[in-house]
């Protein structure tokens, strides 16, 4: 097994209720050998509830770090992924199973992996998915699809864990607020040749760009390669309005 290949692998949970919970987390976790623990909260969680459910994963909480926005948990990260059962017109087109997304980790340049598991009565809400690269969709039965916040992140770290091996080095691909800011850029070379029709195509339009790119794993001169495009596009369009100006 590849130590670096779970080491870069950070869970994030999202406005936990119980505290309970959390402690539950941990102790999934580090059973297959996740360490990292994020947690996107303003809660003050009682630590007596959580150490009694971690057990000897009580280092899991107590290393763990703390944001009050998802998009401040995610911006160092490569590669982003919401754990959801749901569908909808604002959320994903496609979903990895868990044994896919461990396939997909095993292909990605060096960084930081996000995971991301919502709230135990209604999981990730549209925008918060929408902060996500991609998702990942634990199969269930009709009976009961519904599964507990720890028993979700155990299913997937479990797969996680027998898929760790080597993964390829040498190249580090861009984090997740950069490809945010190079997506607005995208984006304002496309208005200004008047690619857009409609206030709502600019939204889908940078979500689809921001979804591709972080998917790809560019690195940073990737990625500007790939704002060139978008530049030059504007410049071309440009230079050929001057030029039937001038005729």
């Amino acid at each position: 097994m590849d130590s670096n290949y779970l080491d870069r692998i950070e869970i994030v949970l999202v406005e936990t209720q119980d505290g309970a919970n959390i402690g539950s987390v941990c102790r999934a976790m580090k059973t297959m050998g996740l360490t990292h623990l994020t947690l996107v909260t303003d809660r003050v969680y009682d630590e007596n509830r959580v150490r009694t459910l971690a057990l000897h994963a009580a280092d899991l909480y107590e290393n763990r770090r703390e944001t009050r926005t998802l998009e401040e948990a995610l911006a160092d990260s490569i590669f982003t992924v919401g754990a959801t059962r749901r569908r909808g017109k604002f959320r994903k087109l496609s979903a990895y199973s868990p044994s896919q997304l461990a396939e997909k980790l095993g292909t990605l340049p060096e960084g930081k992996v996000s995971i991301v598991f919502g709230r135990e009565a209604d999981g990730l809400r549209d925008d918060e998915v929408a902060l996500c690269s991609a998702i990942v969709t634990i199969p269930t039965s009709d009976l009961f699809p519904s599964l507990n916040l720890s028993q979700a992140v155990q299913i997937i770290a479990y797969e996680l864990f027998l898929a760790s091996r080597p993964y390829k080095a040498g190249m580090t691909a861009v984090g997740h607020e950069r490809i945010s800011k190079a997506v607005d850029e995208m984006s304002s070379h496309l208005e200004a040749i008047g690619y857009y029709k409609w206030d709502e195509e600019v939204k889908w339009t940078k979500q689809l760009l921001k979804d591709i790119v972080e998917r790809a794993g560019l690195s940073e001169s990737e990625l500007q390669r790939f704002e060139k495009i978008f530049r030059k596009t504007e410049q071309i369009k440009l230079y050929k309005k001057t030029e039937e100006t001038e005729k």
